[in-house]
């Protein structure tokens, strides 16, 4: 089993990483998590000369820092290292957790009708989450990932948590690439590691 190392930006990315890497029968022996990009891009350059002795994969969003994920690769990591799997999530790694549909919905407690069909067209599938949390029928989701009234919060106090949760226990990411190609992307490149 080929054993590599991974940064992300936060909990949920590690989560996503580790159903990936289960997926395709990887093991993860380091997960860095930075919590944020910015931190996230500050270590590029060591992940990536790390990666010229063993395997890496480093997960971000993509976000609106640029109109697509080569353009922003090639001004954040020009030469990267062949070992390297430096992948960005359309837009958000929320997109590929709404790829799943089906099970996102039932995690959610909403009907799937509800969920977006092409979530890599969203500019901020976080906030289609937090949306569809505010519907669900379960007290404890609307509590947990919905910001209280007047609160300046983007997302509930346990929203991070709750999607780690997910994507660990319940998420397909080979039924989410059907509809996330950044995600389709990541696991072919993730094949080719190994």
């Amino acid at each position: 089993m080929l054993s590599i190392s991974v940064a992300v930006e936060g909990s949920p990315d590690q989560a996503a990483v580790l159903k990936i890497a289960q997926h395709l029968g990887l093991d993860v022996a380091h997960c860095w998590v930075k919590r944020g990009k910015g931190n996230l891009d500050k270590s590029l350059a060591g992940y990536n000369d790390a990666a010229r002795f063993s395997p890496w994969l480093v997960l971000r969003d993509l976000d609106t820092d640029a109109d697509c994920a080569p353009e922003l690769i090639g001004r954040l990591l020009p030469n990267p290292a062949p070992r390297l799997a430096f992948r960005l999530a359309v837009r958000q790694v929320e997109a590929w957790f709404l790829g799943d549909a089906e099970r996102l919905g039932h995690f959610l407690g909403v009907p799937r009708k509800l969920i977006p069909s092409a979530p890599e067209q969203l500019l901020d599938a976080k906030a289609s989450i937090v949306q569809l949390a505010a519907r669900s029928q379960k007290k404890d989701i609307r509590l947990d990932m919905v910001p209280f009234a007047g609160s300046k919060a983007n997302e509930g106090p346990a929203y991070a948590s709750r999607m780690s949760e997910f994507a660990v226990s319940a998420w397909r990411p080979e039924a989410a690439a059907e509809r996330c190609d950044s995600l389709k992307r990541c696991i072919e490149r993730l094949k080719k590691l190994r």
